[in-house]
């Protein structure tokens, strides 16, 4: 089992910036693409960013200039630095990973359980 652990979510006025992580643990051999998603009220999930394990990165228009993807191989974490938030930013955001088990040839997309965001106008 793999599970992912989100944190630094919170509330922020606007203009503001927050850090989030992911961290995953369970049964890893590797991970490939991790990243991402929120999800607003009323509205559905929707890609916020991804990055391979070479470090390319993936953005929406919407976030671009503002986020920044990192991840921490070592440590089989992710980030994501949101600097310059704005009131539209509010969602929960989920964090994803596609992880490979010992013993398996398959990829696996797991979830992290969501963390709040909230910018405040």
């Amino acid at each position: 089992q793999v599970h992912l652990v989100e944190s630094g979510g919170g509330l922020v006025q606007s203009g503001g910036s927050l850090r989030l992580s992911c961290a995953a643990s369970g049964s890893i051999f590797s991970i490939n693409a991790m990243g991402w998603y929120r999800q607003a009220p009323g509205k559905q999930r929707e890609l916020v960013a991804t990055i391979a394990p070479s470090g390319r990165t993936n953005y929406a228009d919407s976030v671009k200039g503002r986020f920044t993807i990192s991840r921490d191989n070592a440590k089989n974490t992710v980030y994501l630095q949101m600097n310059s938030l704005k009131p539209e930013d509010t969602a929960v955001y989920y964090c994803n990973a596609e992880v490979r088990s010992p013993g398996s040839y398959a990829y696996i997309k797991y979830w992290g359980q969501g963390t709040q965001v909230t910018v405040s106008s």
